[in-house]
């Protein structure tokens, strides 16, 4: 069976569906004897083995990690420990880490340029292991997933009910004159329903932060204002640039024509 052909699905002795050893894995583990459909060359359950790594890289522990993406990949399930690793980056790691094109980089090297029993796919399993394990660990985005998910239901429940909900989401409801009014702009409906363009746009809704534009920016942005046929004021044209404060990120003063 070539790498472009499907495996074959069976099942594992634990009930779960279970996906073929390469065809060029051991047939038996490390003490002679035939594997079972689940099992690693040291004798483990795959299931047990990926389960450890993903709690090493969470842990930060670099040496059951790596010895762990190394069972995998030698006993043949390869495929699994490329799945898991990938996994992680969404599930276990640091939003903006940039271990995520690292192990990508690592499996292209692993699935695309050698055999399965070659040396240095195990040594791609390591390295992908390894950066896994040295990122920042959080489960940042599966705890908001969660909550908002909660939120959603809590939401819902209590408009059935006729109900405020106990707890609602970040931005709460999204209303012109309310908190987040500069999302407002001409480029949504409510704001072209009250005629708000590049001026509003300008001072209100191109604004970044907390660092704010950069000298050049700033240059750039001041005299496109000043060369505009609209007619900004300095107060305008200082807001605009100005860097947004972080502790009152929404917090605009009233827009003026």
């Amino acid at each position: 069976m070539s790498d472009d052909e499907p495996r074959q699905a069976t099942f594992g002795s634990d009930g779960d569906l279970d996906t073929e050893r390469d065809p060029d894995a051991d047939t038996e583990n490390d003490f002679g004897e035939p594997k079972q459909a689940d099992e690693t060359d040291g004798g483990y359950s795959r299931y047990t083995v990926s389960s450890l790594l993903q709690k090493a890289v969470r842990r930060s522990d670099e040496e059951v990690a790596a010895w762990a993406a190394w069972e995998l990949q030698r006993s043949g399930y390869g495929w699994n420990l490329w799945d898991r690793l990938n996994l992680y980056v969404v599930e276990d790691l640091r939003a903006g880490d940039d271990v995520a094109p690292t192990i990508q980089r690592y499996e292209e090297l692993a699935t695309d340029r050698w055999d399965n029993d070659d040396w240095r796919r195990r040594l791609c399993a390591i390295h992908a292991a390894l950066a896994a394990a040295r990122a920042t660990s959080t489960r940042e985005a599966a705890n908001a997933d969660e909550y908002f998910r909660k939120v959603a239901d809590e939401r819902a429940a209590a408009r059935e009910a006729g109900e405020e909900p106990s707890v609602d989401f970040p931005a709460g409801d999204l209303k012109p004159e309310g908190k987040y009014d500069a999302i407002f702009d001409g480029h949504t409906g409510e704001g072209a329903k009250r005629d708000r363009g590049a001026r509003f746009f300008k001072t209100r809704g191109a604004r970044v932060g907390p660092e704010g534009e950069d000298e050049q920016s700033a240059r750039w942005q001041r005299l496109s204002m000043v060369l505009d046929e609209i007619d900004y004021t300095e107060s305008d044209i200082s807001h605009a640039i100005d860097p947004v404060d972080p502790d009152e990120r929404w917090d605009e003063p009233e827009e003026t024509e």
